[in-house]
């Protein structure tokens, strides 16, 4: 998987170097990527995408966050181990972090995190990864229900 400008990120370590370069705000660059992890079906290339250590940013949360984003998709999906690189003492925060914004939603956010996040202390919603192309399985239609209160159609048939 190379960095190939006009595609979308195809690894995690790619969304960080286009983050770095400057040439993609991460927000942007992390959902095509995880768009392209979604779509891709096959076990072994998922865990591919996140396989690769991304350079470090020197920057405690992005650190802690790239970190957190390989580890809860590996164990979201079950893709077996996370990578080695996910486990370095610079991929954990020593304070807490919350989302800007949300005093309110701090207690839900510290029930909610999953544990990839929540050990790095990144206190996130219950699913942080969530995009229009994330397969809709039974943790997803849980999720949705509790959310809005209604239960969600996925693909046709209701969850």
């Amino acid at each position: 998987m190379t960095d190939d400008p006009i595609r979308r990120p195809g690894t995690l370590a790619e969304v960080i170097r286009r983050y770095s370069s400057g040439r993609q705000a991460f927000t942007v660059a992390l959902g095509e990527f995880l768009d392209e992890f979604y779509l891709d079906r096959d076990p072994g290339g998922r865990y591919a995408r996140v396989r690769e250590e991304p350079e470090r940013l020197g920057d405690d949360v992005f650190d802690a966050y790239t970190g957190a984003v390989a580890e809860h998709l590996v164990r979201r999906w079950d893709l077996g181990m996370p990578p080695e690189w996910t486990e370095e003492q610079c991929r954990f925060l020593r304070r807490p972090w919350f989302p800007p914004g949300v005093e309110a939603e701090k207690p839900i956010l510290l029930i909610e995190s999953p544990m990839a996040f929540r050990r790095r202390m990144l206190f996130v919603e219950a699913e942080p990864l969530r995009r229009a192309r994330m397969p809709h399985d039974e943790r997803w239609c849980s999720y949705e229900l509790l959310r809005t209160g209604m239960m969600p159609e996925s693909g046709g048939t209701t969850c």
